[in-house]
């Protein structure tokens, strides 16, 4: 620590150095502070790796790409939900040089298979990458540093969990440690390569409840002797990591692992849809004496029949029967037809309906993939996720232009008919709520309550997918939160909502407003896709989204806000919410609506558009949308101010906030 010096910090974060901001409460820049912070830590070691981390790599000393070096909160946020939905079972860091790279990428092919997501630091990233294994973090394999030391990393990410969904203040090391120890499902595996410092650090991770494998000569009484291949078992074992994989006998891998990939233009052998070629995908619940467990038909020319680089017309049809079965469920399960074919290595899906967009490389063909195995997989999954559910699944799938043309219009008539179901449904027209405490693996006290005209904060699960995940498992994170009594209509303040509430939130919050952010706002866990902030100067509020880098006219960037009122908190003038509630009736109801919005970011005006213009206009505020100022008009209150007086934004003509 006595070499350090000049000032440090990471960017991007509101948590300054995560692990010495969490222990100690210290916002460290410097490198007085960084020594002062080392010595009130007891000289911790995990300390003095993270700032002389920082140091190195403010210095530019880091390791160039593909190395990651300190992730964003931002990309911390965007992994919230696949913490917490089961996509993502624990966390595993690999760090030092293995001897043999093959077994290796054993190993990490064994922790994506198995759910778990991975950061690499040392040789190791060198390894699998001569070992042709393809590395990054929409792998779910997250190289951090060329070094070991570079697995303080891995620390800083479960030190900000800690603070952002756990609500673990800064400084309380107790219970920093108390809530790694009980929720944090994190395992380490070293190979050889560890200096003596590098050592001391994972040494330290066992504070935090961390097994440290050890697949080389570490040998010391507290780590952990493995071979390579008992690695993974080994370790998840240790921390009650559950996970039941069958293999599908497909020539690709398929995990969760590969959903975040992308196949470029130059890497795919054929690709389907995305207005190069017509396609759609539907989901229909049949009786089951029309449907034949396992069967695949391929309507159309195979892969062997396809010019490399072309694109080919797609119809992906999935019939499903089971006695549990019923058709309201058909669109939620269908929308799960993209993951499944994410899931496969080789294998890229985007978007739903009849505007979906497939690839498949030509790695994947090489090895054997064809169209038939894409309907395997789906059919595998379905039966795997759904087995109480679903008692047989067929997929037929189309590449004939004439027959996809034709079962795309018996497509369309069936979207039509499921929107008309759901279309202009409003909150009064139920008298049940859904929650989702799917999030309290790592923030406790969050309950988000769920209606027809407000999705979950996260924007992932609708009052429709709540509804029908309940009827599924009864016993899930999604519970029926029966309305009662109405205490206030304006503010959505229900009787029977505060009961659930105060129970669910194990007595921390007794109360939740579903339309106002001002009074007794729902809490927040860290998952939200946007932030809604009171700006009393204007009389008005702003929402940024978590993609957003830049300034805002409050002063702080969306990772500070986050920060702020994460963790199963309740804080009046800042909500959490998702980026369609925007668009919602209810949105800023007690506030006044939609007329009180006066900033948000360039990028989510432009992705809300057209819907944000009608929305406007239904709610008499025509003219409205050009009203809303971006980061290209201000990015200060005083440019703000300015601005909405020379328009004469209607939030300056309406009731004071304050």
């Amino acid at each position: 620590m006595e070499q350090l010096s000049g000032t440090f910090s990471y960017e991007e974060t509101a948590y300054h150095l995560p692990v010495t901001y969490a222990l100690t409460g210290t916002a460290v820049h410097s490198a007085d502070e960084a020594r002062a912070a080392f010595r009130a830590t007891g000289e911790s070691a995990l300390v003095a790796a993270e700032c002389l981390t920082a140091a190195t790599e403010a210095a530019g000393k880091g390791a160039p790409p593909p190395y990651t070096g300190f992730l964003p909160d931002a990309v911390l946020r965007t992994l919230g939900y696949s913490l917490v939905d089961g996509s993502i079972l624990g966390l595993a860091v690999v760090a030092g040089t293995p001897q043999s790279p093959d077994a290796a990428a054993a190993l990490c092919r064994e922790l994506q298979e198995k759910y778990m997501l991975t950061f690499l630091s040392g040789g190791i990233v060198d390894s699998l990458t001569g070992a042709g294994v393809k590395v990054g973090p929409e792998l779910r394999l997250v190289p951090l540093g060329d070094r070991p030391s570079s697995a303080i990393h891995f620390i800083d990410i479960i030190a900000r969990v800690a603070m952002m969904f756990g609500g673990v203040a800064p400084g309380d090391a107790d219970r920093l440690l108390s809530y790694a120890q009980e929720r944090a499902k994190a395992i380490a595996i070293v190979f050889p390569g560890l200096g003596d410092d590098e050592t001391a650090m994972f040494d330290a991770f066992r504070l935090l409840g961390i097994p440290i494998l050890s697949a080389g000569e570490y040998e010391g009484n507290e780590w952990i002797r493995v071979s390579v291949s008992e690695a993974v078992r080994t370790g998840m074992d240790l921390k009650g990591i559950k996970v039941s994989v069958t293999a599908i006998p497909i020539p690709m891998a398929c995990s969760p692992a590969f959903e975040g990939k992308s196949i470029r233009k130059e890497e795919m052998f054929v690709e389907f849809g995305g207005g190069r070629s017509p396609a759609f995908e539907l989901l229909r619940c049949r009786p089951v004496s029309e449907v034949e467990d396992g069967r695949i038909r391929v309507i159309g020319p195979e892969i062997g029949e396809l010019k490399a680089g072309s694109a080919v017309p797609l119809g992906i049809i999935v019939e499903v029967a089971g006695k549990a079965m019923k058709k309201e469920y058909e669109p939620v399960l269908e929308r799960r037809i993209h993951n499944f074919v994410n899931y496969g290595e080789g294998t890229w899906h985007v978007a739903q309906r009849d505007i979906i967009w497939v690839r498949i490389s030509k790695d994947a063909v090489s090895h054997g993939v064809r169209i038939e195995h894409l309907g395997k997989l789906i059919a595998a999954k379905f039966r795997m996720d759904f087995p109480d559910l679903l008692d047989a699944v067929q997929v037929t799938l189309i590449t004939d232009e004439q027959e996809v043309l034709a079962a795309k219009k018996e497509a369309e008539r069936v979207y039509e008919e499921r929107d008309e179901r759901i279309r202009g449904m409003k909150d009064t027209d139920v008298d049940t709520y859904y929650s989702c405490t799917l999030c309290q693996t790592f923030a406790p006290n969050h309950v988000c309550i769920i209606t027809p005209e407000r999705p979950a904060l996260c924007g992932a699960i609708t009052w429709l997918d709540g509804k029908i995940a309940y009827e599924i498992s009864p016993s899930g994170a999604n519970q029926p939160v029966p309305k009662g009594r109405v205490i206030d209509a304006e503010r959505g303040e229900f009787e029977g909502v505060n009961r659930f509430v105060k129970k669910a939130s194990h007595g921390e919050v007794a109360r939740c407003s579903l339309y106002s952010v001002m009074e007794y706002p729902m809490t927040c866990c860290g998952c939200f896709e946007c932030i809604a902030v009171m700006l009393p100067e204007v009389n008005g509020f702003m929402v940024v989204n978590r993609e957003y880098k830049g300034d805002t006219p409050s002063g702080m960037s969306f990772s500070t806000l986050a920060g702020t009122i994460g963790g199963g908190a309740q804080t009046p003038g800042f909500a959490g919410i998702s980026k369609t509630f925007i668009l919602s009736n209810r949105f800023l109801q007690a506030e006044g609506g939609i007329g009180r919005l006066v900033w948000m970011p360039a990028m989510l005006k432009e992705e809300l558009g057209e819907r944000l213009v009608r929305k406007l206009t239904e709610r008499g505020l025509p003219g409205m949308f050009d009203k809303i100022a971006d980061e290209k008009i201000a990015v200060t209150i005083e440019d703000l101010t300015a601005f909405l007086a020379r328009i004469e934004h209607p939030a300056l003509a309406m009731k004071p906030l304050l």
